[in-house]
């Protein structure tokens, strides 16, 4: 069994050849007597011509009595379609094969969902999906989501190849660390009581290889946590890993621009510009509400805090009294939202701690809201020319603390472009990828319940170095020197430059997050005894690998990229994994299971208990 063509390659010019084709019935229609099969494998379709007239009746009947996605081989002659029936649609839809002999290969059963039409699957229950998984990835759309992952899979690998680094691989199976997402464990038979952890990234590895001297290290690393799901996490996911020795931010930021214009032309055939722009995380917010801003729409956030420090309006001027800010923004063309809309991004302002939302409808010509009365004309006036209102406009405030503001806007404000999208006041072309970078982050976060520092990154960021004589003196003010990589409003990864001086890295973790030295040597202490035999300067980069093969492939679910996903209750429907183990291997690892025991349900008519 040999084909001599796959079921994407006939043209017109095979026309009178007599060809082997191997594959899946993908579809099937009879017309006049005559039976029609669409042949399909991975990397096309043809269509295929059963006449009556020109084949045994054996033949014939074997091929009306095939169920969708059977698997045949066939043997017969290219010809071009008679006029008016070429299907432009596919790359072979100028020709059919005149079918001379049949083989079955494999009978198939009745499906449980149609593979052949992308907009029923696309209504089929995901679940079910999930449960018949090898045939949800013959669907030629999930099979194009894999073979754009293979491509850009291999990308990188050339390009970083091209740029000197090292693919190398750290181990799957590590020290738990019990700090960040909880982690998956992992028994330790030879030694009853210790465990392994999964890791949650190769860190530590990777700067354990700068010291090592490798200078430059990647991978496609698979990594674990073991967190709650949403649509962009799985419980495993693959992500670039990369560390670079002697090098600042400006070498990173080059590499990964480098990259991602390899990556967008290899997958799409899209020249992205760079260098990319970059934004301070305070302007990201100050502008955006959120720290990875979507800029291809504009409803940005204004600063309104002077305008209204003096307000007799209280909910604002309080707010400043109080040390916050008053923020607004403009969602042009949405003073007809509906009253469920309205109280949609009410809940959202709510969910941030807000009493409720103010806002402002204008509509014809006047400004409709009960908040309006309290404002000066001087106030009006700055409304009006800071936010260029107009006719049908809807205005949005937050009145907060600087980054509650901020983040209730970002978040109504990305609600707001969904709804102005969905009523076709927002068009944003399918091929527009919006790239910046976001810099200079806080180093450290306050936890009040705590009463200490945390590192908002990781404890091994550098300082900006302009900032580390604030470390002692006014911690909230030292920038890291942290750095997101951003698209279209989706993080596809970070990373920074690493603290390679014992000093600053001491000051870091006693004086500033308070970590006790014994603390420090159970987490830290292989690494840091690497570091006192000569660490280079080092930084390096991770981004999301199934993240950003789900925003070349168009889909907002990462589970659309991976061949075989978990559901959000982090099980493999088709596998039903994980499931229970042996008692003897439980023995084996000495582990005793004390889950709760599920309750039977009673059978029917039998008294409640």
């Amino acid at each position: 069994m040999k084909r001599t063509h796959h079921c994407n390659e006939l043209r017109p010019e095979h026309a009178g050849q007599t060809v082997t084709l191997t594959g899946w019935c993908h579809s099937r229609r009879d017309l006049g007597g005559v039976l029609f099969i669409d042949l399909r494998d991975r990397e096309g379709r043809t269509q295929t011509v059963f006449d009556p007239q020109d084949l045994s009746k054996e033949v014939f009947d074997t091929a009306t009595h095939l169920h969708a996605e059977s698997v045949i081989e066939i043997i017969g002659k290219v010809r071009v379609r008679p006029a008016g029936t070429n299907n432009d649609k596919i790359r072979t839809g100028q020709v059919e094969v005149l079918v001379k002999e049949l083989r079955v290969l494999n009978h198939a059963a009745v499906l449980p969902f149609p593979v052949d039409d992308p907009e029923v699957a696309n209504k089929v229950n995901e679940e079910l999906r999930l449960q018949y998984r090898y045939l949800d990835l013959r669907r030629p759309e999930m099979a194009r989501n894999l073979r754009v992952r293979s491509k850009v899979a291999t990308a990188t690998r050339v390009f970083m190849d091209e740029q000197g680094f090292l693919e190398v691989e750290t181990p799957t199976l590590f020290k738990s660390t019990p700090e960040g997402a909880r982690e998956f464990l992992v028994p330790n038979r030879r030694d009853p009581g210790t465990f392994y952890a999964l890791p949650q990234s190769p860190q530590q590895f990777k700067q354990i290889l700068m010291v090592s001297g490798i200078e430059r290290y990647f991978q496609l690393a698979r990594c674990y946590r073991d967190e709650d799901l949403r649509a962009d996490r799985q419980p495993e996911f693959t992500q670039v890993d990369i560390e670079m020795s002697f090098i600042e931010r400006e070498d990173i930021y080059a590499l990964i621009e480098g990259l991602l214009k390899r990556v967008w032309k290899t997958a799409l055939n899209i020249d992205i510009h760079t260098p990319f722009k970059r934004i301070s995380f305070e302007e990201a917010l100050n502008r955006y509400g959120i720290d990875k801003p979507d800029t291809r729409f504009g409803m940005e956030l204004v600063d309104f805090t002077e305008d209204f420090k003096t307000s007799t309006f209280k909910v604002f001027s309080g707010a400043v009294a109080n040390g916050g800010v008053v923020k607004a923004m403009n969602a042009k063309g949405m003073a007809g939202a509906t009253q469920g809309q309205i109280e949609t991004m009410t809940e959202y302002a709510k969910s941030f701690g807000a009493k409720g939302l103010a806002y402002i409808k204008v509509e014809n010509g006047d400004w409709k809201s009960p908040i309006v009365k309290f404002f000066s004309e001087a106030e009006k006036t700055a409304l009006k020319t800071k936010l260029a209102i107009e006719e049908g406009d809807l205005i949005l405030f937050a009145a907060d603390q600087w980054l509650n503001a901020c983040e209730i806007l970002g978040k109504i404000r990305l609600y707001c472009a969904d709804v102005l999208k969905t009523q076709g006041k927002l068009v944003i072309p399918a091929d527009q990828f919006n790239f910046l970078w976001v810099i200079e982050f806080p180093l450290l976060g306050f936890d009040r319940e705590l009463n200490r520092w945390y590192s908002s990154h990781h404890p091994f960021t550098a300082p900006v170095a302009d900032d580390i004589p604030l470390l002692k003196t006014d911690p909230k003010k030292v920038r890291g020197q942290h750095y997101d990589i951003v698209v279209n409003g989706v993080e596809l990864g970070g990373g920074s430059i690493r603290i390679h001086q014992p000093d600053v890295q001491k000051t870091i973790f006693e004086e500033l997050l308070q970590i006790p030295p014994d603390e420090t040597q159970l987490r830290f202490g292989y690494m840091l005894e690497a570091f006192k035999y000569g660490a280079p300067p080092h930084g390096g980069i991770a981004l999301g690998f199934d993240r950003l093969i789900a925003i070349l492939c168009g889909t907002s679910s990462i589970r659309d990229v991976i061949a075989f996903p978990k559901t959000a209750k982090g099980t493999c429907l088709m596998t039903d994994s994980p499931s229970a183990v042996s008692p003897r291997q439980l023995r084996d690892l000495h582990i005793e299971v004390k889950a709760a025991v599920k309750k039977e349900a009673p059978a029917p008519g039998a008294p409640a208990a």
